[in-house]
C-alpha cells in the first residue's frame, strides 16, 4: 500500500521550504494529504518528482523522510452500456491516464465495473448497486448512464467519460458550471468537423457530386454541423441533399430519401439518435453499395467506411484527471463540463476494398485507426 511522504531538510535540486509549503498550499490539511497518493514536489525546472524518484533520491542522499498515513484505497465505480471486454480502448485509456497519475489498481484503487448489457433501463439498478458499495465517484458513458447515476445519488461524485448534451439533456445546468453532483466531458463536436468531413469524402469519392447529409432535425449540435457543411459544399463541387431525422421510426422513410435523390455518398452526423441506430445505418450504405463518412470511429468498427470525429479513447484518459482532482478535494459543481480536444480519423480498408475503392496513401497515413 502507498505511503504519503514529506521531505524534510532536502537540499538542491529540491527545494525544503518550497517543497514543504507547496503540499501544504495545495492540501492543506493531513486529510487531504493523505487523499492524495501520489504528493508531488517540483523541481526548479517544474518536472514533476514522482515516489520511485523521491525514494532513489532519498537513497542517494540520505534525505529522511516522515511516514504520515497510509494511503487510502479508493472505489471508483464505472457505470457502462456494455460489458468491459467490448469497452477495452476506453477502459485502457481510462486506466493509463489513473496511472499517469499514481493510482495502482489492486493497490490504492479499485473499479468496480458494471455494465447494463445494451438494456439501458438496467442503469438504475446498477447505480444503487454502486451506490451500496459505497464508492468513492462513478464514472458514466452516454447519457442514459449519466442521468441514472444522478437519480440514485445526489451525493456520490459522478464523472461523464462522454456524453452528447448534457446541458440540454438536463444532467447539468450549465457546461461551464454544473451546479450539481456531476461533472465530465461532452462529445459535441465543433461546427467545423462538417467541412472537414466534407472534404475527406471527396479524397475517398472524387466522383461524387451528390451528397446525402443524414442528421437529426431535433437535436441542437446537427443543425451547426449541417450548416457548415453546406458553406463550403458549392467550393469543392458538391450538391448536399438534406436527409432528415427525427425519431427511430424516421430511418426507413430517411434511407429511402436518400436513394431518391440518388446521391453517391452519405455523411451520417453523430447523435443519440444516429449512434444508438449506428447498425442500421451502416448496413444501408453497405447494401446500397453507398460510401460514407461517420462522426465517430465505432461506426468504423461497425463496418462503416471512414469517420473523423471526437476521440472518445482521449475523453476517457482525461476523465482520470478530473477523477483525480475530485478525490483530491475538488467540487464536480466547480469543475467545468468539457469539450473535446483531440479527433481521430478512422478507415475501415475492408468496407474500402467492398466498395472497390482505393484508400489514397496521403490519406492512410493521416489516419489514428484502420481495420485491415
Amino acid at each position: 500500500m502507498c505511503v504519503v511522504v514529506l521531505l524534510l531538510g532536502c537540499p538542491d535540486p529540491l527545494h525544503s521550504a518550497e517543497s514543504y509549503e507547496h503540499v501544504l498550499g495545495t492540501w492543506r490539511t493531513a486529510e487531504d494529504i493523505n487523499a492524495c497518493n501520489t504528493v508531488r514536489l517540483r523541481y526548479r525546472d517544474r518536472r514533476i518528482v514522482t515516489f520511485r524518484e523521491v525514494e532513489s533520491y532519498q537513497k542517494q542522499r540520505g534525505v529522511r523522510a516522515v511516514k504520515l498515513a497510509a494511503a487510502k484505497v479508493y472505489r471508483i465505480g464505472v457505470l457502462e452500456a456494455v460489458d468491459a471486454e467490448s469497452n477495452v480502448a476506453n477502459l485502457s485509456a481510462f486506466r493509463q491516464g489513473l496511472a499517469e497519475l499514481g493510482y495502482v489498481e489492486g493497490q490504492n484503487v479499485v473499479i468496480e465495473y458494471r455494465s447494463a448489457d445494451g438494456r439501458p433501463e438496467r442503469f438504475r439498478d446498477l447505480a444503487r448497486e454502486l451506490v451500496r458499495l459505497e464508492v468513492d465517484v462513478i464514472v458514466t458513458r452516454g447519457s442514459p448512464a449519466a442521468l441514472s447515476a444522478k437519480h440514485v445519488t445526489r451525493t456520490i461524485p459522478i464523472v461523464m467519460a462522454s456524453s452528447g448534451d448534457p446541458a440540454a439533456e438536463g444532467i447539468v445546468r450549465r457546461l461551464s458550471r454544473p451546479e450539481a453532483n456531476v461533472t465530465g466531458f461532452h462529445t459535441l463536436a465543433p461546427p467545423r468537423l462538417g467541412a472537414e468531413r466534407l472534404r475527406l469524402l471527396k479524397e475517398v469519392v472524387p466522383r461524387a457530386s451528390r451528397v446525402g447529409i443524414l442528421w437529426n432535425v431535433a437535436d441542437i449540435q446537427p443543425p451547426l454541423i449541417v450548416r457548415e457543411t453546406e458553406r463550403i459544399a458549392g467550393s469543392v463541387g458538391v450538391q448536399l441533399k438534406s436527409v432528415e431525422l427525427q425519431s427511430r421510426r424516421a430511418f426507413d422513410e430517411a434511407f429511402e430519401a436518400a436513394l431518391t435523390a440518388q446521391v453517391d455518398a452519405i455523411i451520417a452526423v453523430e447523435d443519440h439518435l444516429t449512434f444508438t441506430g449506428r447498425a442500421r445505418i451502416v448496413e444501408f450504405a453497405a447494401m446500397s453499395r453507398m460510401p460514407a463518412i461517420y462522426g465517430l470511429r465505432e461506426f468504423v468498427e461497425a463496418g462503416g467506411l471512414m469517420s473523423y470525429g471526437t476521440d472518445r479513447r482521449d475523453l476517457f484518459r482525461r476523465s482520470a484527471a478530473y477523477v483525480h482532482r475530485i478525490l483530491t478535494g475538488s467540487k464536480p459543481a466547480d469543475l467545468p463540463v468539457e469539450p473535446p480536444t483531440r479527433f481521430e480519423l478512422a478507415i475501415n480498408l475492408k468496407t474500402a476494398k467492398t466498395l472497390g475503392l482505393t484508400i489514397p496513401p496521403s490519406l492512410l497515413q493521416r489516419a489514428d485507426y484502420v481495420v485491415e
